[in-house]
């Protein structure tokens, strides 16, 4: 089944030239031109994935992922032309899965897309695949198969990279992931992030947990190696 992608950026010439390459590529392409036009398209007509320029008028990426965020897991990725950090950060943080600074090569956004929507393929519902067993650490429940993470029966809206960050965590109470091990867990081999990435999304992944449970405290940091999640044994 062919995948539908959202492309929401003001500049005209990069909503033809990447449609084009991206239906190239076998994809359908809806564009829009604003975050509002972006909003209420997707809403109406859900898509795979989007791709979301920062800086547009009316309403900015931010504000749609923020937007979208509210009743969506929507696997997304940023395009931005600013230079500062901060916005990079700060999109990981609101619950971007990934980031490309313009300008960009067309080809390196369509092996991004296609890396997410293999990382998105794994946890989805496939009866022509193998279904995988529930993973249960004590009060956590994450069901792969149907995208579902529960707290002490309380749900846990997880984006694609939260889950998969989480599940190669709770696989091995008390092990411990260093940053590149969990870069592969979460992006695969043949992507590579930034050690400020992954720190981004472990502290959306806390804050998401503690906003259920103040005293959850099973991801573990240890500074300067990596991450674990808490041997309960």
């Amino acid at each position: 089944m062919r995948k539908t992608i959202a492309l929401v950026d003001d500049d005209q010439n990069i909503l033809t030239s990447v449609s084009i390459a991206l239906e190239s590529e076998g994809y359908r392409v809806r564009t829009y031109k604003d975050g509002e036009e972006a909003l209420r398209g997707i809403t109406h007509q859900p898509v795979d994935i989007a791709v979301l320029d920062i800086k547009m008028p009316r309403m900015d990426g931010m504000e749609l992922l923020q937007n979208l965020r509210r009743t969506s897991q929507l696997p997304i990725i940023f395009l931005t032309s600013k230079d500062d950090e901060i916005d990079e950060l700060l999109g990981f943080r609101m619950g971007a899965d990934d980031y490309i600074k313009k300008p960009f090569s067309q080809r390196l956004l369509i092996e991004r897309i296609r890396a997410l929507m293999r990382r998105s393929d794994s946890l989805s519902d496939s009866p022509t695949e193998k279904r995988e067993e529930k993973l249960v650490r004590g009060d956590l429940i994450l069901d792969p198969d149907r995208h579902i993470c529960t707290w002490r029966d309380k749900s846990v809206q997880l984006t694609v990279t939260e889950f998969l960050l989480l599940r190669a965590l709770a696989q091995y109470p008390g092990h411990v992931k260093n940053r590149d091990q969990l870069m592969d867990a979460a992006y695969g081999e043949s992507i590579y992030v930034d050690d400020r990435t992954i720190d981004s999304h472990i502290k959306r992944l806390r804050k998401k947990f503690r906003d259920i449970d103040p005293e959850f405290g099973e991801i573990e940091t240890l500074y300067g190696v990596g991450y674990r999640y808490r041997d309960a044994a």
